[in-house]
């Protein structure tokens, strides 16, 4: 009798099991339509996720607007604070402004080495070979455009005009690697102002070189370089770029600093060529006085 019974249960769960796999093997299979007790399950099962996920979601959101609105609220306040750093910055500029112009008019001086006047132009063109070198723009000696004007962006001075056309002119950038494209440049930040020249391009690391500073000049980085208006063709206080590193020449007699630029020679949709105010000395003559000194 127990054995009987031991059977029956054997075979009731082999039969189960049989049962069980059809069943799995049916709901696995491709359908165009899910029975009816499928389709009671699935209907069941979503709608008690739309009563537990709507105030889940509601809440999430709830705390999401709130956080969202506590950030608003830290950047408006931030900015509100630059706003009024702004303002006190162009009160500022405007009081030197007028002091300024008041001095000059004081001292019957008009000319400077910064004043300089824009002559906006836009690229126009420039070729895949030399992209680092030149570029075209569309203003030339009709709008005023002569040989070695300076030309900037934004950002910072690029280069130069190295010739000129009726309506186009060549701009010669600072990346090229030209030895005669020296630029008389002043380093700003520091207790003294230091002198050098802007020669050369280092192409590996994209930096300017700026060559001839004193040997004891005490130059730290990110310090910001200018045009010192000293050369005779560029007006004064165009940014050039800032200090990232600074070595001893090769004879050890000098210094030689390397310049992160300003503007992106690569990347340049629209320039200013800087006409200067200033009367332009002649450099010539300076030289002819020293040899004669000499």
């Amino acid at each position: 009798m127990p054995q009987f019974f031991l059977n029956k249960r054997l075979i009731i769960l082999l039969v189960s099991i049989i049962i069980l796999v059809a069943l799995i093997g049916f709901s696995l299979r491709d359908r165009d339509r899910l029975t009816w007790p499928e389709q009671f399950v699935k209907d069941t099962t979503g709608w008690v996720q739309t009563i537990f996920s709507r105030p889940a979601h509601f809440v999430a959101g709830f705390f999401e607007n709130v956080t969202d609105l506590q950030n608003t609220y830290d950047e408006n306040k931030q900015l509100k604070a630059r706003l009024d750093g702004l303002a006190k910055l162009e009160a500022d500029v405007q009081q030197l402004t007028k002091d300024n112009k008041e001095l000059r008019e004081i001292l019957d001086k008009q000319d400077t080495l910064s004043a300089f006047k824009p002559i906006q132009a836009t690229v126009i063109g420039r070729n895949p070979d030399r992209w680092h070198e030149l570029l075209i723009i569309d203003q030339g000696e009709i709008n005023g455009i002569k040989r070695n004007m300076a030309v900037i962006t934004a950002n910072g001075l690029i280069g130069k005009v190295k010739s000129t056309r009726q309506f186009t002119s060549t701009i010669q950038l600072l990346s090229a690697m030209d030895p005669t494209n020296r630029i008389s440049a002043r380093i700003e930040g520091g207790a003294k102002t230091y002198y050098g020249t802007i020669e050369g391009y280092d192409k590996d690391r994209e930096l300017l070189k700026m060559k001839r500073i004193p040997y004891e000049a005490k130059i730290e980085k990110n310090q910001l370089v200018m045009t010192s208006g000293l050369g005779g063709i560029f007006p004064r206080g165009l940014p050039i770029g800032k200090v990232v590193e600074v070595v001893p020449d090769e004879y050890g007699l000098n210094q030689t600093a390397y310049l992160k630029p300003g503007a992106n020679f690569y990347d340049i949709e629209h320039v200013m060529v800087v006409k200067r105010e200033m009367l332009q000395p002649d450099l010539g003559e300076m030289i002819d006085e020293k040899e004669e000194e000499l």
